[in-house]
């Protein structure tokens, strides 16, 4: 596992780590469950749970603001807010991929040069570093 190297946790991994741990890498357990490693949990993940959630297309065993908040309070992540630069990133992205949520995370990784944990393909159409998940 790399050093000294901030990351970005993709939805489907946070989601992942908490409802289907096997679904991830045991290195990314691993990376996850380290104390020392700074991962981030978006602002925009939360988000997107909330829509998915209310729109049936994600089923959790407690509503999303208990959900997001009992599990970040557990754990050693911290939450990465959304400012005027990272949407303003967005703009300056090449036209890949369509996913509002991802394009807001891809954008908030290359902002603040973090390496992204994430499963999805997608995601290395972009300049990033990837952990794949």
């Amino acid at each position: 596992m790399p050093d000294s190297t901030d990351y970005l946790i993709d939805t489907h991994c946070w989601l992942w780590w908490h409802i289907e741990p096997d679904r991830l890498a045991s290195r990314t357990i691993e990376l996850i469950e380290d104390a020392e490693t700074v991962i981030f949990f978006s602002v925009v993940s939360a988000w997107e749970i909330v829509i998915k959630y209310n729109l049936k297309k994600l089923r959790l065993p407690l509503s999303p603001s208990l959900y997001i908040t009992k599990r970040l309070e557990i754990s050693y992540m911290e939450v990465m807010p959304v400012h005027l630069a990272h949407v303003l990133q967005v703009e300056r992205l090449p036209d890949c991929h369509k996913d509002p949520f991802d394009r807001l995370l891809i954008a908030q990784a290359v902002t603040e040069n973090l390496t992204v944990i994430t499963c999805d393909h997608q995601f290395r159409q972009y300049d990033l570093k990837i952990i794949d998940g």
